[in-house]
């Protein structure tokens, strides 16, 4: 499966019309890979699932956990 050419279009409203990988989220927020794994380890960050061994995030849950970081954030 091929990242997605503008992850950061997905931010945008643009939604991909398919689950997101690690990488793809990376790409997204600019971080490092080791930084997705460690939010997912911690539970910090966006929510995902596995498939089998893979992990994958829905695009909507990720805008959703983005639209309430930026609740929180103004919150403080």
């Amino acid at each position: 499966m091929k990242p997605i050419s503008d992850p950061q279009a997905a931010l945008r409203g643009g939604l991909p019309d398919r689950y997101l990988t690690p990488e793809d989220i990376s790409a997204m927020f600019s971080v490092p890979i080791e930084t997705v794994y460690h939010w997912r380890k911690q539970r910090t960050g966006p929510p995902g699932f596995r498939v089998g061994r893979h992990v994958r995030y829905d695009p909507v849950a990720i805008q959703a956990w983005v639209a309430q970081q930026s609740e929180l954030d103004a919150a403080a």
